[in-house]
């Protein structure tokens, strides 16, 4: 994935999927991958990504909204 970057981690898909809306909402193309085990989902994350000159944008607004 060149060009994108790795903003957040979890292993709460909710979770990860409002982070994906709020970035949206802001013009912030982002894309998440899941990386947990089907079986046991103690095991992996599940990552966002976004376009590498947006990083330092879409980390203010992640950390904007847990401020709030």
């Amino acid at each position: 994935m060149n060009g994108w970057i790795k903003i957040f981690a979890t292993r709460n898909y909710p979770k990860a999927n409002i982070i994906k809306g709020m970035l949206e909402e802001n013009n912030i193309k982002t894309i998440i991958f899941n990386k947990q085990d089907s079986s046991y989902v103690n095991f992996g994350d599940i990552e966002l990504y976004v376009p590498a000159h947006l990083k330092e944008v879409a980390l203010s607004l992640i950390e904007k909204g847990f401020l709030n």
